[in-house]
């Protein structure tokens, strides 16, 4: 682990509250959903190992397909599916929350998918799912992606109650977009599995992580994607865990790993009390 030493961190007022132990899974999938599962798995075994009670994986860590296309042959319907019963039964095996970063799940277009983030509670029990709102577009020098040609957008905010706080869904291009994060009201923890490209990970993606944390003094957990994929994607890595303050917990810069990190919500509640900023808000457009 490797903590941002050129940040300051808060000083709060009173400490009190457990601390709890959080992961973020990062990896560099590829073209197979079953080799892909178990470099999953063995990550996973890593996290829990070292204490982590919640586990968040990476948009697409179960597919990064040759083609785009891919993940339509292997989109699962709601409920059923090998992708889906890896979740559920990983999280029941070790007792663990388990953030599903997302899974191609069946669209109501033949030749597209939702892109779903799926948690799964510690006896394996899915409570939650969110489906990306925002579809990346991107058209700079070589670089070309155009997500609603596969990916069918959701249009519902997610939240859900924890034994680790309030938690809000999201995944990757939705960091663009506060408003989304302004919609799911106070949260305590939000999720952003993510896959960002390297020339847009390099450029904006420290920046956009640590400004929701800021924002909604939230702490944000962003398993990512690392290095250069089978089918030439390169992806920028660097998953992290930042504070409600903006302080970088934890991060892994390249390759396959995990990022582990405590929350504590005495400390959260410390920052909040002192900067009162989410009471403050006069203008509600969500």
């Amino acid at each position: 682990m490797s903590k941002d030493s050129t940040l300051t961190t808060f000083n709060p007022i009173e400490t009190s509250g457990s601390e709890i132990c959080i992961a973020a899974i990062q990896m560099t999938a590829g073209p197979k959903v079953l080799a892909n599962l178990k470099e999953a798995a063995r990550l996973i075994d890593i996290a829990v190992s070292k204490g982590a009670r919640l586990v968040a994986l990476p948009e697409y860590f179960c597919i990064m397909g040759m083609k785009d296309i891919d993940k339509v042959a292997v989109r699962e319907e709601a409920g059923s599916g090998p992708i889906q019963e890896f979740l559920s039964g990983t999280a029941k095996r070790h007792g663990i929350w388990l953030v599903g970063g997302s899974v191609p799940l069946v669209s109501s277009k033949p030749d597209k998918v939702r892109n779903s983030c799926l948690v799964y509670d510690n006896s394996g029990k899915q409570v939650a799912r969110y489906d990306k709102i925002h579809l990346f577009n991107l058209v700079l020098g070589k670089e070309r992606y155009a997500e609603e040609k596969t990916i069918e957008a959701g249009n519902e905010v997610v939240t859900l109650e924890s034994p680790f706080g309030r938690i809000g869904l999201s995944i990757c291009y939705d960091l663009r977009f506060p408003e989304l994060y302004r919609s799911m009201g106070k949260v305590d923890v939000i999720f952003a599995p993510s896959a960002f490209t390297a020339i847009t990970g390099k450029a904006h993606w420290e920046t956009l992580i640590r400004a929701r944390a800021i924002e909604n003094l939230a702490y944000m957990i962003a398993p990512a994607q690392s290095g250069l994929h089978v089918n030439g994607r390169e992806t920028y890595g660097n998953s992290m865990i930042v504070d409600p303050w903006g302080v970088v917990l934890d991060r892994l810069p390249h390759g396959s790993g995990v990022v582990l990190a405590n929350i504590n919500h005495g400390y959260q509640t410390s920052v909040r009390n002192s900067l009162p900023a989410l009471k403050h808000r006069t203008l509600h457009f969500c």
